[in-house]
């Protein structure tokens, strides 16, 4: 219970700038859909940004310092 969540190695590079789809964050992010919204909502994990009325995606800068921060 007390543990750090790390992020996963799975090969999977984050480019340096742009937008990361729900399925790219978890694949180096290690948690589940609902676990994310949750996290997002509660302020744990970055807000989204928007791109269409059904299309979420965060910014590639936000996910990376989220998992340096995280293993710091």
């Amino acid at each position: 219970m007390g543990s750090k969540m790390q992020p996963q190695n799975t090969g999977t590079t984050i480019p340096e700038s742009g937008f990361l789809r729900l399925p790219q964050v978890l694949a180096v992010f290690p948690v589940s859909r609902s676990a994310w919204w949750a996290g997002v909502k509660t302020g744990k994990y970055p807000q989204g940004v928007k791109l269409s009325t059904r299309t979420t995606a965060w910014r590639a800068e936000d996910i990376r310092s989220l998992i340096q921060k995280l293993a710091a």
